[in-house]
């Protein structure tokens, strides 16, 4: 087996060094269990910030000396402004020459053996250019990353609806994520959506979707990246490659500052790939 190649990108914005260091961590663990276990050899590590501020710079630039040595290789994207999440990610999805592309979320913590597994899963599937893998909440209950296309009362009610509407409606929920299909603990394909906690997705697929659309700023842009990559190759969720989600904790409602960009997000999403009311 010749060991693969991995880009990683991961976008941060004001981070909460906490849930970076723990990412970070994680990921350092996970790179050497793939390495020392001849699934990956030569790995990227991309720290992009989207904040103004020199001082967050300057931690993450030492936060990568501390977790990540030669001969992984790490670098570091700031200045750029604010341009969001899916186009901060494209400053890297494209051009690396690496077997492989990991999207990571700082509030995401890798199992050591979660690349490893992953990787050599991806290489004994040829035909899938995409994959989530089994998430956890830090209790260590299940969560799902998987999505069927999105209805607008789905969105409502998965991001929107206050707690006891969305109990009410808890059949339509677990429909919507999946759960009948990912509760087996087997391998699952051609998954519409993801969420865009952790995907690992094979370069020469990301190349041909053309990455992430930039007229997504914060919501959206996995939902739309997936679909439309989904048509170039097929999608899979691994039940091997484990993560936990520490933003699980928060409640999934989007804070009042936020709801005007996810709608107009949703807006544009529909727009672009159909509407689905009910």
């Amino acid at each position: 087996m010749i060991a693969s190649s991995l880009q990683v990108s991961i976008v941060t914005y004001r981070p909460d060094e906490d849930a970076l260091i723990r990412c970070l961590y994680a990921l350092s663990e996970a790179i050497d269990f793939a390495r020392s276990a001849g699934v990956l050899q030569t790995v990227n590590v991309a720290l992009i910030d989207n904040s103004e501020s020199q001082q967050v710079v300057e931690r993450l630039v030492e936060l990568g000396d501390l977790f990540f040595r030669e001969p992984i290789q790490v670098s570091y994207l700031h200045g750029h402004a604010n341009i969001g999440f899916g186009a901060a990610h494209n400053l890297t999805l494209h051009g690396s020459g690496a077997d492989y592309h990991l999207v990571l979320s700082i509030d995401a913590e890798l199992a050591q053996t979660a690349l490893a597994e992953g990787v050599r899963w991806m290489n004994d599937h040829d035909e899938v250019g995409a994959a989530a893998p089994s998430l956890f909440a830090p209790d260590g209950s299940r969560l799902y990353p998987c999505r069927r296309f999105p209805s607008a009362l789905d969105l409502f009610l998965t991001s929107l609806a206050p707690v006891w509407l969305r109990n009410f409606f808890e059949h339509r929920i677990k429909r919507y994520e999946m759960r009948a299909e990912t509760d087996s603990h087997q391998p699952f394909f051609d998954i519409p959506c993801f969420s865009r906690v952790c995907v690992l997705a094979r370069r020469r697929v990301t190349d041909q979707s053309s990455g992430f659309d930039p007229v997504f700023f914060l919501y959206f842009e996995m939902y739309d990246w997936i679909l439309r990559l989904g048509l170039i190759a097929r999608t899979a969720y691994i039940p091997t490659m484990r993560v936990v989600y520490y933003g699980s904790v928060v409640s999934g409602t989007p804070r009042v500052k936020h709801k005007k960009v996810f709608c107009k997000s949703a807006f544009r999403f529909y727009r672009k790939h159909g509407w689905k009311w009910g």
